[in-house]
């Protein structure tokens, strides 16, 4: 964030101490600390993972923005890039990781596959979106998306970051600061636990049709 940003527009600074004070907000220098210091996850999932690993890279140096420090620990992390097709034997895992990370925790959606399923949307074992799941903050479309569109996504996310206010963030309010989200269950199919009264409710009416074209008289011959 130049200074320009940082200082409030409300104050005028001595020109003679314009390089040496500045004047602003508590969100705006707090904000402006978080996103020169985002530390992403350092996992891939398929092809979007190379192009990942590509931005990473001294061609394209996310280290400008402060991202260049990639953990493999969740606890240590503040994004989650998902880069790649999300599996239903994948997305248990995913979801565990997401609610190890503390907050304040933000997620990518890198590529057509994470953010929709792309070309396997129809396979039987594909989840449309990661946003089935987890919440997504940042959509990056593509198949896969260059270095060049990772790094414009992780700006978006970043000028994200610079509207939030103390006053109203989630984990800074009272009660859980995280909102932990129920593991799915993979069976013969992915089963969310947030589905469990719809699924219930299904089964219920499609048990009471049948039941009740079962006792319908046959038609006289």
């Amino acid at each position: 964030m130049p200074e320009t940003e940082l200082s409030s527009p409300d104050y005028e600074i001595p020109e003679d101490i314009q390089h040496a004070v500045n004047i602003t907000t508590l969100d705006r220098l707090y904000n402006w600390g978080r996103r020169s210091s985002i530390w992403p996850m350092m996992f891939g999932l398929a092809c979007c993972a190379i192009e990942m690993i590509a931005a990473q890279a001294s061609r394209y140096d996310l280290a400008r923005f402060g991202m260049e420090v990639m953990r493999a620990s969740p606890r240590q992390c503040d994004l989650m890039i998902v880069a790649g097709t999300v599996t239903k034997k994948m997305t248990p895992s995913i979801v565990r990781l997401y609610n190890q990370m503390p907050e304040p925790k933000y997620v990518v959606a890198m590529g057509a596959c994470a953010a929709g399923g792309g070309p396997f949307k129809e396979g039987y074992n594909v989840v449309a979106g990661v946003d089935k799941f987890i919440p997504v903050d940042v959509y990056i479309p593509g198949c896969p998306p260059t270095p060049q569109a990772l790094t414009a996504g992780l700006i978006k996310l970043q000028e994200k970051i610079d509207r939030q206010s103390i006053r109203t963030v989630r984990w800074y309010r009272k009660g859980a600061d995280s909102v932990e989200i129920p593991m799915p269950i993979l069976g013969p199919d992915l089963i969310d636990p947030r589905r469990y009264d719809q699924i219930r409710r299904l089964s219920a009416e499609q048990l009471q049709s049948e039941s009740a074209a079962s006792v319908e008289p046959s038609p006289k011959a």
